[in-house]
């Protein structure tokens, strides 16, 4: 979301954008809290985010669980669904420990994560993006009906979760309305929400053909 909305404020700075998993949703990349909660409930993951301090205590509590869990948990390996955590559980009660990590994720890849996360409020500022989402909205309200001008393209999973949200089947549908230099609307058959570690290849494969488009 973050490259989406640089390439559609700058696109005299941006010469092309590609964009995984998620598809862009001018004029901020995301709805706001109040229409998640409205949609999903208190437990939908990014109102859930909202309150500080409970997410981040919870993800920290084992870095090594935590990124297992979300990794494997999110991925093609499993039946795609919106994060909803129910009344009275916890953020990781909803994603068991896997028995074994995929081909794509070593235990050394877990090792790496997890270092990088040991610190009590590692998980902070990236919750904190989502406890801005509202303000965000704010912010870019000027640029409503802005388009993603610069040569774009898409690449997601067809078991990745955003594809379950409200909304983003009938956004895919008009998607080279909002980027009219679409290159390509890329669907990856078993792939979950972490596509270039799930199928680097393909993503690769994609990247280069758009890069020499581009060229």
């Amino acid at each position: 979301m973050v490259a989406w909305t640089t390439a559609l404020l700058r696109p005299d700075l941006v010469r092309a954008v590609a964009g995984l998993s998620v598809p862009p949703v001018p004029p901020v990349g995301m709805p706001s809290v109040t229409s998640s909660r409205r949609t999903y409930g208190d437990g939908y993951y990014q109102a859930y985010f909202q309150e500080p301090g409970r997410a981040d205590a919870e993800l920290s509590a084992d870095p090594a669980a935590t990124v297992r869990r979300i990794l494997v948990g999110a991925s093609g390996a499993h039946e795609p669904r919106p994060w909803i955590v129910p009344e009275g559980a916890r953020l990781l009660d909803t994603l068991p420990e896997p028995e074994e990590l995929p081909a794509w994720l070593t235990a050394e890849d877990v090792e790496v994560f997890a270092a990088d996360h040991a610190a009590p409020d590692a998980f902070t500022g990236p919750l904190d993006w989502y406890r801005n989402i509202d303000r965000n909205q704010g912010l870019m309200a000027a640029f409503q009906g802005l388009r993603v001008e610069v040569p774009a393209l898409y690449v997601v999973g067809d078991r990745d979760m955003v594809t379950t949200l409200e909304g983003v089947p009938e956004l895919r549908a008009v998607l080279s309305g909002i980027a009219p230099r679409l290159h390509a609307d890329v669907t990856l058959p078993g792939c979950g929400h972490w596509t270039q570690q799930e199928r680097p290849d393909e993503v690769n494969r994609a990247l280069l053909d758009f890069l020499t488009a581009v060229q």
